[in-house]
């Protein structure tokens, strides 16, 4: 009966996971089509790619978001797994289904470009703080900086935040808008970046940064293999103790944000832990 009870809960859990997904993806999509493009802004990673494809070739919107977001859902689901890759192609494929819909519907707001830029990046910035915190992604640029960070990782056994490599590949979108279309547009453009990430960063704890995780557990080497095996993470392991539980071993470990369902789910399965999540701005090691 308990089992079946938690089982239970975790599938309500998951199916909340998803229409929160679809709902951010709807929000977005909203922003860009109806506030965003008609004030002369575009959104910022592979989505800014797909706009910028729109508006020098004349492709349906669309079809540039499809032919831009594939390569990255695909590398995303081969190397971060299908439980990720789901929620992702879920909620890029909404978001394409929106800009369509979108993209048919008379919307106007009638106030200044600043105004509407600043609500569109605020709207974005919600919608995409769903998606995030949700464990979805529908923007290219994050799945390319975690499977950088991943590779940079194994390599180094070292960890890596991915807030230089998304600055850096949004700094180049914005340099094309500036290049190819007009300045206008890529400064109204930096402006949304600035208000959406800030909306992002708040909702979901900067999300781009490095996550620690402490986990405090009496049965930590099935723990330890677990995470050896399906993350390809190691743990430093401390002895603790409780003043009720006693004799513990505290685990501490470092992932990335989209890493951290994952382990979410390794520690879940375990059972008697306890776990705490912090973001941490940066690791020296000498």
């Amino acid at each position: 009966m308990h089992i079946s009870k938690r089982l239970g809960s975790k599938v309500a859990e998951e199916v909340m996971s998803y229409i929160f997904i679809i709902v951010g993806a709807l929000l977005a999509s909203f922003s860009v089509v109806c506030i965003l493009l008609p004030n002369d802004a575009i959104d910022y990673g592979t989505a800014g790619i797909a706009i910028i494809i729109n508006k020098l070739t004349d492709i349906n919107l669309s079809v540039c978001v499809i032919m831009v977001f594939a390569p990255f859902l695909i590398l995303g689901t081969i190397i971060m797994g299908w439980a990720f890759g789901l929620k992702a192609i879920v909620g890029s494929a909404v978001y394409t289904l929106g800009i369509a819909i979108f993209e048919r519907i008379p919307f106007e707001l009638d106030t200044e470009h600043f105004i509407a830029v600043a609500f569109g990046g605020a709207l974005l910035g919600l919608g995409l703080s769903l998606i995030l915190k949700f464990g979805g992604c529908i923007d290219g640029s994050e799945i390319f900086a975690n499977i950088v960070t991943k590779k940079l990782s194994e390599k180094t056994g070292r960890n890596f935040s991915m807030t230089p490599i998304l600055i850096g590949f949004n700094a180049c979108v914005y340099i094309a808008v500036f290049l190819l279309i007009n300045r206008s547009a890529a400064l109204m453009s930096l402006l949304v970046y600035v208000i959406a990430t800030s909306i992002i960063n708040r909702f979901t704890d900067h999300y781009e940064a490095i996550k620690q995780v402490r986990i405090i557990t009496k049965e930590p080497d099935e723990l330890v293999k677990a995470i050896k095996d399906e993350l390809g993470k190691t743990c430093t392991m401390m002895n603790s103790f409780g003043a009720i539980a006693g004799e513990n071993t505290t685990l501490i470990c470092y992932v990335n944000y989209f890493e951290l369902p994952k382990l979410k789910q390794i520690i879940g399965r375990t059972g008697g832990s306890y776990t705490t999540v912090s973001t941490i701005d940066e690791i020296i090691k000498s």
